[in-house]
């Protein structure tokens, strides 16, 4: 799968996108980029004993990124992963729907972040990686609500079982950070990446 955008900005090396998150690719094709959806096939292992939310995340990004550029050799390819974290405790996508409801009972008015940690492995191997925090302030909903939102199927895919970009914006109150961290890719940040190191340009 190739994605074509119509945006400001140019891929001016071929880019792979090691991810098959329909908001992470919307988001790149909004920038103009032309690049490759290759997802990771690898499994996520669980977090190592005593190792920190932001370390596990970008781990993760890491690892996608490494498993897909094996088979992508000498062009760039871009890898990321979100999860919710609550009290120090990382949430990642639903089980089932009783999960889903634990899950969004637990982050039921109170406050949470949102860590995507995103891993761009460079033409000659090198990575460059970053872990970015959003902050996100929950009402405090029923269970009648919460059940009604689950039986959408919205939360099923997401992590932490709500997306804030769909009909989950009803739970967030507020956020201090990136939005689009929270949708699943600091944007911003992985855009001057990808222009610090001449992956793109703006096509002028």
């Amino acid at each position: 799968m190739t994605p074509t955008g119509n945006g400001p900005f140019t891929a001016v090396t071929p880019l792979v996108l090691a991810s098959g998150s329909p908001r992470r690719l919307e988001m790149l094709t909004n920038l103009g980029l032309t690049f490759t959806v290759q997802p990771s096939a690898l499994m996520e292992p669980p977090p190592d004993s005593g190792e920190l939310p932001g370390d596990y995340v970008l781990r993760m990004a890491e690892m996608k990124a490494r498993d897909v550029a094996r088979s992508h050799a000498g062009l760039t390819v871009l890898g990321a992963d979100t999860i919710v974290v609550l009290d120090g405790r990382i949430m990642g996508k639903p089980e089932s729907k009783l999960n889903a409801l634990e899950m969004l009972t637990a982050l039921s008015g109170q406050t949470h972040q949102v860590m995507t940690g995103f891993c761009l492995v460079l033409p000659d191997g090198s990575a460059k990686s970053m872990t970015v925090s959003t902050d996100v302030d929950m009402r405090q909903s029923s269970e009648a609500e919460l059940m009604s939102y689950i039986k959408t199927g919205e939360p099923m895919d997401k992590a932490g079982a709500y997306a804030i970009q769909g009909i989950g914006t009803f739970l967030v109150t507020a956020i201090r950070g990136s939005y689009t961290n929270v949708v699943g890719l600091p944007l911003a940040r992985v855009l001057e990446t990808l222009l610090a190191h001449g992956i793109v340009d703006t096509g002028e």
